[in-house]
């Protein structure tokens, strides 16, 4: 089994995490259709822990944000994470309190 650096195959997106879930960013690939984007690295350039929601749509991202029942995944504080979601995911990111900046890359490798 091959091991590969991560990658990125499309545009960073970015967005802050707050008490309150903003406006998701969607991380899109620039890869072929044919293998699009899974994977995704996400970094938490804050001081808080970050619960990080991901959906098909911005409103599923948000939801997800909400707590670790409704599907969000902590990231936390300084933390750089390679996940797998489905391609073209949205992602938003709620904390505890404070906000954190949390940037999102599509690509592929850990």
């Amino acid at each position: 089994m091959d091991i590969n650096a991560f990658s990125p195959t499309g545009l960073t997106v970015s967005f802050t995490a707050a008490t309150t879930a903003p406006t998701s960013a969607q991380a899109v690939s620039s890869a072929p259709t044919t293998r699009p984007a899974r994977q995704y690295r996400v970094i938490n350039t804050g001081a808080v822990t970050v619960l990080l929601g991901v959906g098909a749509t911005d409103a599923a991202a948000k939801t997800a944000a909400a707590s670790i029942g409704a599907g969000a995944v902590p990231i936390l504080p300084g933390a750089v994470e390679v996940l797998g979601f489905p391609a073209g995911s949205f992602f938003s990111g709620v904390t505890s309190t404070s906000t954190s900046l949390v940037y999102v890359t599509p690509g592929e490798g850990i």
